[in-house]
Parts: structure tokens; sequence; C-alpha cells
């Protein structure tokens, strides 16, 4: 069984999400502040993840849950304000949701990024892929140009590793977030720009002129082998 965190101050949120989860067959734990949600993110498969907590945000928990571990996170915030949307993806959340939200949709997301994440966690039979000086290592999901390591965040490197393996096709927004997010449904084109880019600017010699994954003007996206 799936173990979920929720971290959370807003009691009868928390319970909600608790509820809704545990009718979809999950087991769950709930933190009240993002310290006690630090302690107890070890024995967690998946990390629902309030922006507004008291002592530390949300945003240091994540940033402080990525310095170890890849499992999804999926944010959550009652502000509407997209930097805020920006800034949690470029930590590496893999969601993110604004509250009020349907409890069917966030446990739909759950099982989708729970699905997804053993999907691309499973080793395959080829370790390393390897174009012009750009090295992936799927079985530690390491990236590497030129020697030297480059640091993705979880869902950054999805999207490279995918591109990487359909290589020379393109696949538009909207195919990219079902592929990597595993939510035809919920479709959110630009958390997609947001990952491209980033992606962009760790891995990419100029990225104002990509020589790794291109833009195809009004198609989508491709990786140039």
């Amino acid at each position: 069984m799936h173990k979920i965190l929720i971290i959370e101050d807003d009691a009868e949120i928390a319970a909600l999400q608790r509820d809704y989860l545990q009718m979809a067959g999950y087991e769950t734990d709930i933190a009240g502040d993002g310290i006690k949600g630090l302690q107890a993110a070890d024995n967690a498969d998946l990390i629902i993840l309030d922006i507004m907590l008291p002592g530390i945000d949300g945003f240091e928990v994540l940033r402080t849950i990525r310095e170890s571990s890849d499992i999804p996170v999926i944010l959550l915030s009652a502000r509407s304000e997209d930097i805020d949307k920006i800034r949690g993806l470029g930590l590496g959340a893999d969601d993110y949701m604004q509250k009020p939200f349907s409890p069917g949709e966030l446990v739909a997301r759950v099982k989708a990024h729970l699905s997804r994440f053993e999907r691309l966690t499973t080793k395959t039979t080829i370790h390393k892929l390897t174009v012009r000086g750009l090295e992936v290592d799927r079985y530690d999901r390491r990236v590497f140009v030129h020697g030297k390591e480059c640091n993705l965040t979880p869902k950054e490197f999805d999207i490279l590793l995918f591109l990487m393996e359909n290589p020379n096709r393109v696949y538009s927004k909207d195919d990219l977030f079902e592929r990597i997010w595993g939510l035809e449904a919920f479709g959110d084109g630009d958390t997609v720009v947001v990952h491209v880019r980033r992606l962009r600017e760790k891995i990419e010699p100029e990225p104002q002129n990509p020589q790794y994954v291109e833009t195809v003007w009004g198609s989508g996206y491709r990786f140039r082998t």
C-alpha cells in the first residue's frame, strides 16, 4: 500500500484529503507544519505539500526534500500568482494545484504520479544514453554534459529521458504533459514550458540556441540526434 504524506496546517483541508485518499486505498499521514513534514518525509511514497505553512514554508520544505529524494511532490496553494507556480516547479515539484480543488482530481493526480514514478524508475537493459557529449544514466538518474554533472529536478530528468528515448520526433506540450505527468484530463502547457526552459538552462551550452531539445514552432519539442 502506498503511503501519502499530507503536509498541511489547515486541519479541515488535511482531513478532507486524508478521507478521499483512504477511500482510494492509500495509507495517509498528516503533518501540521514543515518541520514535522520533513521528519516524516522519508517514509512517504508521495507528498502533498501546502506552500503556506507555519515555521518553514512549503518552498523550503520542497528544497530540503529534493536534496535527497525524487519522490513525487504535489504543491497546493491558495494563491493564484504564477510566480508561485513557476518557483515551485523550478524547485522540483511534480505538480501544482490551486485551492479550492476537487478532491477527486487530487486523487487522480496522486494515482497518476505514483504510477508514472514507478514506471520511470523501473530499470531497463540499457544503462546509459549518450548523444554529443550529453550522457543520461537511467539507473542513477544522473545527467552529465561533457563530463560535468547537471542537477536536474525529477520532472526535468523525465522529460529529457523521454525525448532522448524518442529522438527526432516532435511532441506537443499536451503530449509531454500526458506522457510525463500521466494526466491527460488535466493538462497544463505552461508547466511543460517552465520545465523545458529550466532544463535547457542546465544542459544547453546556449539555451537560446539549443542543440539538444529543440522547439518546433507551432508544434512542440524534439530531441535532435
